[in-house]
């Protein structure tokens, strides 16, 4: 299927790892040019260089400041003349108990999830408005969104809060013909879960297990029997970033191996 995102303008927040990363690989590959939006510099350079098509753009930005919203937009209008979409895929996540979050791990994930999130669709709405065909905003959430752990009791309640926002500027933006969606990926083969201390380690930790057995019971949780690929969520996020999915706006769309039992 042909996206129809070639020469279209699109900025990816967390573009550099992840879910963010196969997210610029696919939109690249349909011809869109990108703004690629992390904290490193070199970490965007380096992508840069290797994603077809371009040029493309790239701001080194902390998306959890409220003046990166602008920053980002001006980059796109610097770049490209334009902005079609924005895939807001900026994140992070630990295991901890309740008792074990500080006032700072809950102001750190408000701040990543909620109020970034909210400061670049502020500062992006007028642009995506103008885009021909409609602007779309994708927001990548979480399946903690829609069923929070006490595993992490901070990231799945800002998460959740998350899909409230993207549903709550699907309905501002609609009349403008702007369609705003998010995606709820369950756990994913990638840095988050793999890297070196990450939550497959601290699963494992907290647990009294091995990695391998934190890993399988984490596994076994999803009834398709395994995790998702980066790239499998990035299909589903393209779409929504495209004119093909005309008619979907405040969609919560969950892409969690059937993680999350519930028919919303």
């Amino acid at each position: 299927m042909d996206l129809e995102l070639i020469g279209e303008a699109v900025v990816v927040t967390g573009a550099t790892s992840g879910i963010g990363r196969a997210v610029c690989a696919r939109l690249a590959e349909e011809g869109a040019r990108l703004v690629l939006v992390a904290r490193t510099e070199a970490a965007l350079r380096r992508l840069e260089a290797e994603l077809p098509g371009g040029p493309h753009a790239y701001v080194a930005a902390d998306v959890t400041e409220e003046a990166s919203g602008a920053r980002i937009v001006a980059a796109a209008r610097e770049a490209h003349g334009r902005l079609d979409a924005v895939v807001i895929g900026a994140g992070m996540s630990f295991q901890a108990a309740p008792e074990d979050l500080t006032p700072e791990d809950w102001d750190a994930q408000w701040r990543i999830n909620v109020l970034g999130p909210n400061a670049l669709l502020l500062a992006a709405q007028d642009d995506l408005a103008a885009a021909p065909g409609g602007g779309r905003a994708v927001l990548v959430s979480s399946s903690s969104g829609k069923r929070p752990s006490p595993s992490n009791m901070a990231y799945g309640v800002t998460k959740a809060a998350q899909l409230s926002l993207s549903r709550a500027w699907a309905q501002h933006l609609a009349g403008r013909g702007v369609r705003v969606n998010a995606v709820a990926p369950g756990p994913i083969d990638s840095e988050m879960w793999l890297q070196p201390g990450g939550l497959a380690d601290q699963a494992a930790e907290r647990h009294g297990q091995t990695r391998e057995e934190a890993l399988a019971a984490a596994r076994g949780r999803v009834p398709l029997g395994r995790f998702g690929t980066p790239e499998e969520i990035a299909d589903v996020i393209a779409l929504l970033a495209s004119r093909r999915a005309g008619f979907v706006t405040g969609a919560a769309w969950s892409t969690d191996g059937g993680a999350v039992p519930i028919i919303i």
